[in-house]
């Protein structure tokens, strides 16, 4: 079951995304990589910025969660995460398509260039990496992250976004 977090779930989604964030431990640059990976702090600014968490439950059992901000004239995915046991059962592809089907605005997706497995789950299940000009745009535009990490991340969007005459973007 897909369902809308509370404040309630604080800690399982604190709990989820630095479980399944150890994928990233000796992939990422080891200067953006700490333990927590995201912080009980950071957590909560992203919540105060407008992240809206829904996660996949089983037998009242949170397996996974997926956030997702409106931007302006975009909808942002944020902090896709499956508990480590519970990878590979689709659960991360119910969340998206569930975010996809309820937004009505083109989504886009940043993430790490060196997580080869979420570019690919991204593209598999519709999304279009961009050029690194693009990227260097969106990011600034649309994210609040530091140059490096920038440096060393991607763009997916949808089929939404790419069929925009990009002039009508306001960035």
């Amino acid at each position: 079951m897909i369902r809308l977090t509370t404040k309630n779930d604080f800690e399982m989604i604190y709990e989820i995304i630095n479980d399944a964030a150890m994928a990233y431990k000796g992939v990422i640059p080891e200067d953006r990589w700490h333990e927590p990976y995201m912080s009980s702090k950071e957590l909560q600014e992203q919540l105060e910025d407008g992240v809206i968490f829904y996660c996949y439950e089983e037998n009242h059992c949170m397996l996974g969660v997926m956030g997702i901000q409106g931007k302006e004239n975009v909808d942002l995915i944020r902090h896709a995460y499956v508990r480590t046991q519970q990878r590979q059962k689709g659960i991360g592809g119910l969340l998206l398509e569930y975010l996809i089907e309820n937004s009505t605005k083109p989504m886009l997706i940043g993430t790490w260039k060196e997580a080869s497995w979420a570019i690919h789950f991204y593209e598999k299940h519709g999304f279009f990496l961009v050029s690194k000009e693009e990227k260097n745009t969106l990011l600034p535009a649309y994210w609040r992250i530091p140059k490096r990490q920038i440096e060393t991340s991607v763009v997916l969007v949808d089929k939404r976004y790419r069929s925009l005459n990009h002039s009508e973007m306001q960035l």
